[in-house]
């Protein structure tokens, strides 16, 4: 396995190849056979506006420095000018990376993220690791050099990352995905134990193997902080406790925080694979569209777009959302930061307001709705998901997948959206121009910067 396809593997983020012994060789950037090359994707183009290619051009024009910092590289300095929380850190102690002799249970790879990109970090590493999601392309992914230099750049890697992350578990497109493993003591996945991809819809059994979690979660039963012995079978693996921070297990000084937040945990689960749909959705309905005729849309092309669309919606509105059988609650304050970026309206209600007592959000739907992701999908393929939301919230459709949202949540996000997502359909306005939905303007705040 080359540099760039354990790279690849490092967003799959706790599962592992056996990886001993194989050669550690440069990232390819150009050669060879890429997906989705062509028109009308084009996934190598240049024309990039992710949060990675713009912070580059901001170091090209010398309006952003970043700083090196003695045991910790760039890596504060960039999360600061990517405006990612140091509280998201999540740590993995599977020998997932590129770094993976450097990974184990007493080094684990730190994890951080926000809503548009994801940093990794190996503990005395030679490499920070991105993916970083353009509106149009999907996730992009970049590596930068931790040595100290005068001019720091990153490094976009196409061919080996791709390799591994078009695949079932990002949806067949570019993209990012959790993965929860039984660990043996060196941090390699322990043999023929099976490997889960982590979402929304996971049950808590099945999360966090190779992984750290601090908090709180009750008394269920799950994968992480604790490793399978040597020898033994998955159904001998007994359940690690959750740790209110990680001074027990680790020298968290390595680390910028010395936490690994539960809810930070959940919260990426449902992010990764919302992430991979936006994309799928964008790419299925440009595939559809090619070749025809400006606004033409043949009833084939209208069938594949409503069907990406409605498994969006689904997605978007948590349908299949395994439930919490206990309170969840997180130590590294991320739920707070979290959930206070906004934006909110008059009432002061916002998508990012946590429940953590049966489910993960307060409002079932998805705050990446406001990403540039969502909003750059093509017109065909964005009308028909405000649609089919609008005849959810709105009562319309009833049907039993959507039975889980009462008629005061529907309404709820419904509010919330009409005071706080720009560009609603006309349908939508109607519809609050007719009842007395609670849509106030002035009271909206949006605290993402």
């Amino acid at each position: 396995m080359t540099q760039a396809q354990s790279f690849a593997l490092a967003l799959g983020l706790g599962v592992l190849a056996v990886l001993d012994g194989q050669d550690v060789k440069p990232v390819v950037k150009e050669q060879g056979y890429v997906p989705f090359a062509d028109a009308p994707i084009g996934y190598r183009s240049e024309n990039l506006s992710d949060p990675i290619a713009k912070l580059q051009k901001e170091l090209d024009r010398g309006t952003v420095r970043l700083e090196y910092e003695p045991g910790h590289g760039y890596l504060r300095s960039v999360l600061r000018a990517l405006k990612v929380p140091v509280s998201s850190q999540t740590l993995v102690f599977s020998k997932t990376s590129f770094q993976y002799p450097k990974i184990s249970p007493e080094t684990p790879r730190a994890l951080y993220y926000n809503d548009d990109v994801y940093v990794g970090q190996v503990h005395d590493g030679k490499s920070l690791e991105f993916v970083s999601f353009d509106p149009v392309q999907g996730a992009i992914f970049y590596v930068m050099d931790e040595h100290r230099v005068d001019r720091p750049r990153f490094e976009r890697s196409i061919l080996d990352c791709i390799q591994c992350h078009v695949a079932a578990s990002t949806k067949g497109v570019p993209g990012v995905m959790v993965r929860s493993v039984y660990t043996s003591p060196s941090g390699a996945q322990a043999a023929q134990t099976p490997a889960f991809i982590t979402g929304q819809d996971s049950p808590i059994g099945n999360r966090w193997g190779g992984w750290y979690v601090t908090g709180r979660v009750g008394s269920q039963a799950h994968l992480g902080n604790a490793v399978l012995a040597l020898g033994a079978t998955a159904d001998r693996f007994t359940p690690g406790e959750i740790l209110p921070d990680l001074t027990s297990r680790l020298d968290t000084s390595a680390y910028l925080t010395k936490y690994s937040d539960v809810v930070a945990h959940l919260v990426l689960a449902h992010q990764t694979q919302m992430h991979n749909l936006i994309t799928l959705t964008s790419y299925r309905t440009r595939l559809a569209l090619f070749g025809a005729p400006a606004g033409e849309v043949s009833d084939k092309a209208r069938s594949q777009i409503e069907g990406i669309g409605e498994q969006l919606v689904r997605y978007l509105l948590f349908t299949n959302e395994a439930p919490l059988e206990a309170p969840v609650a997180g130590t590294s304050g991320f739920a707070e930061e979290f959930a206070a970026r906004g934006p909110r309206e008059a009432k002061g209600r916002s998508l990012r307001d946590f429940d953590l007592r049966t489910r993960i959000f307060r409002y079932r739907c998805s705050y990446l709705i406001y990403s540039e992701d969502f909003e750059a999908l093509p017109a065909p393929a964005k009308e028909y998901i405000y649609h089919r939301l609008f005849e959810v919230l709105s009562g319309r459709d009833r049907s039993p997948e959507y039975a889980a949202l009462p008629d005061e949540e529907r309404r709820a996000i419904l509010e919330i959206l009409l005071a706080t997502k720009p560009g609603l359909p006309e349908e939508w306005k109607q519809f609050a121009a007719q009842t007395d939905l609670a849509v106030r303007r002035p009271g909206l705040t949006d605290n993402r910067n």
